[in-house]
């Protein structure tokens, strides 16, 4: 059983996968408050799903981008059953997740985390393959950068407020906002990222595993 971890941002998702299904999936608007919720939340999907911490056999958690503190907390938990448990440590990039749950597309896809202070850390991606892969490293910018160096038809997830709507609104066909429920960051899919890195045997070093942080303001 994998248990995955995402509290990146102040929307927070955890999830159960056995393999073959997802046995549990909670997603929510966290407010800053992942320290207080995400360890009750956590054993009570466990417990739910008849789930003990021996029955483990991994965990993966989103590395970043994300705020310093979320991606703290979800580290830390992760590292804490890794370590606990002895079971593998699957890190996974926040921006994956949204771009993993999207479906097949000829269209360049961007995913998007509200970064604060009006910024948005942004990476974009081709289909390739049967999977998005990733073109272009995340990075921070804003919506009206963005919209300065769109040059080709792009569809956009993840977390997308309000005024970055009405902007991507106003550049017509350059730009496809997909529905709520597709641009949100679940950590069903983060379980299914993690399971295929289980399964090959690529996984992480809980000594070493790092939060990535986008620094650099634009």
């Amino acid at each position: 059983m994998l248990v995955a971890i995402d509290t990146a941002t102040d929307q927070a998702s955890l999830a159960l996968h056995d393999g073959f299904r997802v046995r549990a999936e909670q997603t929510w608007e966290a407010r800053r408050q992942q320290t207080r919720q995400l360890s009750p939340r956590l054993h009570a999907a466990m417990r739910h799903a008849n789930v003990s911490p021996e029955q483990l056999s991994g965990v993966t958690v989103t590395t970043g981008p994300g705020s310093f503190t979320g991606l703290r907390i979800g580290m830390s938990v992760a590292k804490g059953l890794a370590m606990a448990q002895t079971i593998p440590l699957v890190g996974v990039r926040t921006l994956d997740v949204i771009a993993s749950a999207q479906g097949r597309d000829r269209r360049r896809l961007a995913a998007v985390l509200q970064a604060g202070r009006r910024r948005i850390s942004i990476a974009f991606y081709r289909w390739q393959g049967g999977s998005w892969h990733i073109q272009e490293e995340p990075h921070l910018t804003t919506w009206t950068k963005l919209t300065e160096e769109l040059i080709e038809p792009t569809i956009f997830c993840g977390e997308i407020d309000p005024s970055g709507a009405d902007t991507l609104a106003r550049l017509g066909d350059q730009a496809v906002l997909l529905p709520a429920a597709w641009r949100l960051r679940r950590a069903g899919f983060l379980a299914e990222l993690g399971w295929r890195r289980l399964k090959r045997g690529d996984v992480d070093d809980p000594s070493t595993l790092t939060p990535t942080y986008l620094k650099h303001p634009v």
